[in-house]
C-alpha cells in the first residue's frame, strides 16, 4: 500500500482546503465548491483518503442539525492529526517536484 494517495490537482485541492483549518469540519458540497471540483471527483478523493490512509474522519450530522433545516444529513470530514502532518508533507512533496519538473522544462 502506498504511503500518501497520488498528488493529482484535485487531490491538491481538496488537501490545501482541508489544511487551510484543519480543525473545522467541512462536508463534501462545500469542498466541492471551494474547490470547483465536481461531486464524482472530490468524493473519491475523500473516501480514499479516509479508507485508505487513514487520513480523515467522517462524521454524519445528528438529525437535530439537518431536520430543522429541512435538508439530508451531511458527512463532514476532518482531517486526523496524522492525516494533517501526512497532507502537508505529500504536498510539499508534490510543490518541490512540480518545481523541479518546470526548472528542467525551462532550461531544456
Amino acid at each position: 500500500m502506498a504511503e500518501s494517495p497520488r498528488m493529482t490537482l484535485p487531490t491538491m485541492l481538496v488537501l490545501q482546503v482541508l489544511l487551510s483549518d484543519p480543525a473545522k469540519r467541512r462536508y463534501g458540497l462545500e469542498l466541492c465548491e471551494k474547490t470547483k471540483q465536481h461531486p464524482g471527483t472530490v468524493y473519491p478523493i475523500l473516501a480514499r483518503l479516509e479508507r485508505e490512509f487513514g487520513w480523515l474522519e467522517r462524521h454524519e450530522e445528528s438529525p437535530a442539525e439537518h431536520l430543522t433545516e429541512g435538508r439530508r444529513a451531511r458527512h463532514y470530514y476532518l482531517l486526523t492529526d496524522k492525516g494533517a502532518v501526512k497532507a502537508r508533507a505529500a504536498l510539499d512533496r508534490a510543490e518541490r517536484s512540480r518545481m523541479a519538473v518546470s526548472f528542467r522544462t525551462a532550461t531544456s
